[in-house]
C-alpha cells in the first residue's frame, strides 16, 4: 500500500471515529452515566470510601467485598539490593530480580555465588 492510500484511510477512519465520538457526546444516556460518576466519587470522597468498600456493602459475597473487609494495605516496596562482581568490579543495583546482568551472572556463576556477592 502505498504512502498516500496509508494516509487516505487512517484519515477515513479518523473522521469515522470522530463522527462516532460527536454522536456519543450527544447521547443522554452517556451524559446521565457521566453525571452518575461524578456523584457516586464526591460522594464516597465524602465518606472517604473505596469502590471495594462499596462493593462490600452492595454485594457482601463477592470476592472484593472479603478482601476488603480484610484491610489488605498496599505492598511494601522492594528494597535496592547492590550486588558486586569481584572479578570486574562491576556494580548492579536492582530491586528485582529480572535484572538481565545479574541473570547473566547467575547463568555464568551460579545463583548460590553471585547472592554472595550482595552488599
Amino acid at each position: 500500500m502505498s504512502k498516500l492510500a496509508e494516509f487516505r484511510a487512517l484519515e477515513q477512519q479518523l473522521a469515522t471515529q470522530l463522527a462516532e465520538l460527536e454522536a456519543l457526546k450527544k447521547d443522554d444516556g452517556l451524559k446521565k452515566e457521566m453525571e452518575f460518576e461524578e456523584k457516586l466519587r464526591a460522594l464516597m470522597s465524602k465518606y472517604d470510601k473505596s469502590l471495594r468498600d462499596i462493593i462490600a456493602i452492595l454485594d457482601p459475597q463477592t470476592k472484593a467485598a472479603k478482601i476488603a473487609k480484610q484491610d489488605v494495605g498496599p505492598r511494601r516496596p522492594r528494597q535496592l539490593k547492590r550486588y558486586k562482581n569481584p572479578k570486574s568490579g562491576e556494580v548492579v543495583e536492582t530491586k528485582g530480580g529480572n535484572h538481565k546482568i545479574l541473570k547473566a551472572w547467575k547463568e555464568e556463576f551460579g545463583a548460590n555465588v553471585v547472592e554472595g556477592w550482595l552488599q
